[in-house]
């Protein structure tokens, strides 16, 4: 299906639907949407008071979870041992993956002590190379505060999603991959399939 576009006394010129898509739905534009939407919903947690644990962690669920490319960040989590993997055992980890970003967002949120009001800035420049582009937000939650910049990698496949978050200075995916090359080295492979089996038995 294609769309067209016209201006007056100009002939109809045809434009490709994924084309069309691109223009509304740029990587900036969409990092913007994602982070304002968490952001605002829990500043109206916090204005109620019912910004309890399990509260912000529905939030995240519905707000921010969506919009997580979460096979995509397993994968750079486990680099080299991604292909040694069976489907199931890559499920294993993206499960893994997604219960711990749920509380690293959730931790992330309860960061901002106070939110009187939520504001973010794009900065210019956005980095983008063929499905992939990197993302840098300023966030104010309150007028007195510093503001707080976080670095959103992105990837596009039907839509904008990301698949790291650097907060403070630290990657969320290479932190993880920290973490499992460094069991890996210690006690192999299998171990680390079964302790991360152990964890998830006891979410």
């Amino acid at each position: 299906m294609n769309f067209a576009f016209a201006q007056s006394k100009t002939p109809l010129i045809p434009i490709n639907k994924k084309d069309v898509i691109e223009m509304l739905d740029p990587p900036g534009a969409a990092a913007l949407n994602i982070m304002l939407s968490a952001l605002s919903s829990f500043k109206v947690l916090r204005k109620s008071e019912q910004a309890s644990i399990a509260n912000t962690t529905s939030l995240v669920k519905i707000k921010v979870l969506p919009f997580i490319a979460l096979e995509e960040s397993t994968r750079i989590a486990l680099e080299d041992y991604w292909d040694q993997l069976k489907p199931s055992q890559r499920q294993l980890f993206v499960d893994y993956i997604e219960h711990s970003l749920i509380k690293d967002y959730v931790g992330m949120l309860y960061s901002y002590k106070e939110m009187d009001y939520v504001e973010i800035a794009l900065q210019k420049n956005v980095l983008r190379k063929d499905n992939k582009a990197l993302v840098k937000l300023e966030i104010k939650p309150n007028a007195g505060a510093k503001p707080s910049l976080i670095t959103l990698k992105m990837i596009r496949n039907d839509r904008w999603k990301i698949y790291d978050v650097v907060f403070s200075g630290v990657s969320v995916v290479k932190n993880y991959s920290s973490q499992f090359n460094s069991h890996i080295k210690r006690k192999g492979l299998d171990s680390l399939i079964k302790k991360t089996i152990e964890r998830l038995n006891k979410k």
